[in-house]
Order: structure tokens, then C-alpha cells, then sequence
């Protein structure tokens, strides 16, 4: 018997502009000043500096006569954009150095930050034979890579980002296939998703010996019983002595649980990151500021307006002026509409940092991590009326300079639990206990899951096991085995 279903499908198509607005809020200070640059090479209707008054009126008649060049044929793929603009027009923009206005404090303000590991890994997939579609799967791959070499992030919530902030429509399967790939870049175990694929991989890629292939059995198939130190059930599962154990535990314990801790402190690969925001402490209150860099004085070209101007006074127009005419008026809309995109960047990015400023204030007075408040994106979303992507976007990618440091503004969002007293606690605050009940333990008998959460539970933080464990490896901190030191 023949059936017929039907289903319906509710989806959200983005505009364009919508998907590039998105992207320049995700932007930070120096990718910013790159994509700025870009659209005002490709788009000479679109300058630096600010305009006169009177010049904007101008502008705004020129709105009020879109309907004289709408109802032209519009312009092909085929226009030579060489026709209607000479060699010596070339605007003042193109020979100035920056567009820094004078009061821009953190004009010659970098900070360090080891964030060009990613570029070290983007440069070694131009040795692979990858598809458009495939490349721009393993960059985004490559950026989502922590500083510890880990790729943290399911691949179904990177299927959506793709979709959504690179216009690239995959499955989970073909970023699968792409991940594999990343998984040949050096150093060996980069982009794993947990310790044990790390582990793995740094295995497969060492040259073959019988204590090298019994360490790959142990972590591919046989991982829980390592890590819990259950030797005799490994030593039967195998059927090997206690020798080939401990010489194939021994090549395990060379590998680097952290394959990308190596570059973060490397000065030789390490680049500048300017800060987005500032923060600072007048007379007792937070003043907040937006790096100047962000707010670049941009105004439409009063020569391609007058191009407007001249074809709109002229009597007789011939076929090849309402061609150019029509691509003048796109670069204009274009340049107009950028202009807008830049404040409304703006205006999220210190709307969002003003909420997330006043939410955690007391940090900000004090500089104490203890007095950081549970807070998650949906509550800065709630706060300021935007949707969670775009508090993400902003967070993700932005430094805020602080009188404590320079701070990169996710690690203030942490989730809460309720200690032996009723109060609610950041779980930032839990972590940085845990951190440093590991750092002073005896390496030679490093402290289980087990005995971790007995000595939080000890301090007021009744947590279990399972949530240890998860706290520890978002600390970047391998098992009790891997810390083991002789």
C-alpha cells in the first residue's frame, strides 16, 4: 500500500546584508580595520573623513529620485567599471596610512596574545587538494581551535555556523571528512575533540614498534579502564605482562595531552591584539569606551554624487549614460549602506559591553574573579533585547582592556550552582578552586575526579564526579595519570 506524508518545513532565510552585518559584529578591532579597507577599495564611492552638512543634504535629495533611474534597464554583469572612472581619480584614502582620530588612546596600544596559532595551522592546508567548499569547511575548522589544539564545539553546532556567519550549507558528514584532514596538520593531535582522540592521533602518526601499537589498542579501545588504572583488566583484555603494560603506558605519557600549549607562549609566531573596549574607574563608577578604531569616519563620494547630479540636469541621455548612471547609483546604495552597517555595529558592540559591564560591576570595582556573577548569554540577550547569536558574536571574538588586564570578554559568562549555604555561585569560581587544589597536589599521586570532588564537596561545593571531570578538561587539565610525575 502506497503512503504519502507530508511535511512542512519552517525555515529563515537571512538577507545578505543581514549575513554581512553579522559578520562585521563578530569582527574584532584589527579584522575590522581589514574589511574596512577591503570595501573601500572595491567601492570608490565610499571614503574616509567626514562630509559637510550641506553635502548630506545633497545626498538625501538624491534619494528622493530613485524612481528616475529604477525605471532604466538594469546595469549587466558585462559594464567595464574602467568606462566611467579614470587612473587620476584616485581618492585621498588610498595614499593615507590610518584614519586613527587624534584622541584615540589605544592608538599604540597592542597587546600580546598567542592567537596567530591559527594562522600557522590556515598556512598548512595550502599542502592539501581541497574543493572551495572543502577549504572554507577547514579554515573555519582551524579557527575554532582552541588555545590548547582542541576543537571543542559539536559539529552540529558548527554545521550551523557555517550556515549562518560563511553562507556554506554541509552536513556533519563532510565536516567529518574535513576534520580528518585538520587532524594531519602539525603539532600532531591538533584539532581532536577530547584527550582520547589526541591521544590517538599523536599514536597513529609515530613510527610502528610493538609498544606503539599496544599504547594505540589501549587508548582506541580500552581508554575508560586507562584512565581509571585498571591494569589487571588490561593485562587480561590483551593477554600481555606487565612489562608490555608499563612500556606501552610509558609511550602514552610521552604524548602532549595539550598539542597547541607549545605555540601559545612562542613569541616567534605571536601577534597583536588590540583590546575593543576599554574599562575604567573614574571617581568610584565603570566609564566604558569603544576603541576609536571601531568608529571610523566614513562619508559617500561627493564626486560620484555629483556624477548623479550632472546626469540628472542633463536634457538628452543616451543609452551608455543610464548604464553608468545605474552602476554609480549601486556603488552610492552600496556605500550608503555600509556606512549604516558600521554604526549599527557600533551600537551593538557597546550595548552589549555596557550590559555585560554593568551586570558584572562589582568585578569590575574590585578586580576579584570570587565576586565574577553567574551569567549566561541569554541574560545579556534579555538585557539589551538582542537575539543570543549576536551576544555570542560579540563575545566570542572581543578583548576589553581592564585595570586588572586585558580580558577576552567570554570569560565572564559561566553558568551557576548553589553551594552548602543556599547561595548562587558562578561555576568561574568553582574552577578556580579546582585549578588550584590541582596545582598543590602531589604529583607523584595526582588527585582522581573521586578525590576532587570530596575536597570541593569539603570546601562547600557539593558537586559530583561527572561534573569535575567536565570542569577539568574545560581547564585544559589531562587525568590523574597524565599528571602523574615520577
Amino acid at each position: 500500500m502506497l503512503k504519502q506524508y507530508l511535511q512542512f518545513k519552517l525555515s529563515q532565510k537571512l538577507s545578505p546584508q543581514q549575513i554581512q552585518l553579522m559578520k562585521l559584529i563578530q569582527l574584532p578591532t584589527q579584522a575590522f580595520e581589514q574589511r574596512l579597507k577591503q570595501e573601500m577599495e572595491e567601492n570608490p564611492a565610499l571614503e574616509a573623513g567626514k562630509e559637510s552638512d550641506e553635502f548630506d543634504n545633497q545626498l538625501d535629495e538624491f534619494d528622493n529620485t530613485q524612481d528616475d533611474y529604477e525605471e532604466h534597464e538594469q546595469i549587466g554583469e558585462d559594464i567595464n567599471v574602467d568606462e566611467y572612472l579614470s587612473d587620476d581619480d584616485v581618492p585621498d584614502y588610498r595614499t593615507q596610512v590610518s584614519n586613527y582620530s587624534a584622541d584615540d588612546e589605544d592608538r599604540d596600544m597592542p597587546f600580546a596574545a598567542g592567537t596567530s596559532f591559527s594562522q600557522y595551522l590556515t598556512n598548512q592546508l595550502n599542502t592539501f587538494r581541497l574543493t572551495d567548499d572543502e577549504r572554507d569547511i577547514a579554515e573555519f575548522l582551524v579557527g575554532s581551535v582552541d588555545e590548547s589544539g582542541y576543537i571543542r564545539r559539536s559539529l552540529a553546532d558548527i554545521t550551523d555556523d557555517l550556515a549562518f556567519t560563511q553562507n556554506v550549507f554541509t552536513d556533519e558528514k563532510s565536516i567529518e571528512k574535513v576534520l580528518h584532514v585538520v587532524h594531519q596538520l602539525d603539532p600532531a593531535g591538533v584539532g581532536a575533540r577530547n584527550l582520547q582522540e589526541c591521544l590517538s592521533i599523536q599514536l597513529h602518526r609515530k613510527e610502528k614498534n610493538p609498544d606503539i601499537e599496544l599504547a594505540i589498542e589501549i587508548i582506541d579501545n580500552a581508554f575508560d579502564q586507562f584512565t581509571k588504572k585498571h591494569y589487571q583488566k588490561l593485562i587480561q583484555k590483551f593477554d600481555i605482562t606487565e612489562l608490555q603494560l608499563k612500556n606501552a603506558i610509558e609511550e602514552i605519557e610521552r604524548l602532549n595531552p595539550k598539542p597547541g600549549g607549545s605555540y601559545s607562549g612562542n613569541n616567534r609566531i605571536v601577534e597583536h591584539v588590540v583590546p575593543d573596549f576599554a574599562i575604567k574607574i573614574v571617581d568610584g563608577e565603570l566609564e566604558l569606551t569603544l576603541n576609536g578604531r571601531n568608529a571610523p569616519e566614513l562619508h559617500v563620494s561627493r564626486e560620484y554624487t555629483n556624477m548623479m547630479k550632472g546626469y540628472k540636469e542633463a536634457k538628452d541621455k543616451s543609452k551608455s549614460q543610464k548604464d553608468a548612471v545605474m552602476f554609480i547609483k549601486q556603488k552610492l546604495d552600496a556605500a550608503k549602506w555600509f556606512i549604516e552597517a558600521i554604526k549599527q555595529r557600533q551600537q551593538t558592540l557597546f550595548v552589549t559591553m555596557s550590559a555585560i559591564m554593568h551586570y558584572q560591576k562589582d568585578y569590575f570595582l574590585t578586580g576579584d574573579e570570587r565576586k565574577l556573577r553567574p551569567m549566561i548569554l541569554k541574560d545579556i540577550a534579555e538585557e539589551i533585547g538582542m537575539d543570543v547569536s549576536t551576544v555570542s558574536r560579540v563575545a566570542n571574538s572581543k578583548y576589553v582592556d581592564t585595570p586588572y588586564g586585558t580580558k577576552l570578554i567570554k570569560d565572564f559568562f559561566s553558568e551557576s550552582m548553589i553551594n552548602d549555604q543556599g547561595e548562587e555561585v558562578s561555576t568561574r569560581e568553582i574552577k578556580k578552586i579546582l585549578e588550584t587544589v590541582i596545582e598543590n597536589e602531589d604529583k607523584r599521586k595526582p588527585l582522581t575526579d573521586e578525590k576532587l570532588a570530596a575536597i570541593l564537596l569539603e570546601k562547600g561545593y557539593p558537586i559530583a564526579r561527572r561534573t569535575v571531570a567536565k570542569y577539568r578538561e574545560q581547564l585544559d587539565i589531562p587525568v590523574a595519570r597524565l599528571r602523574k610525575q615520577l
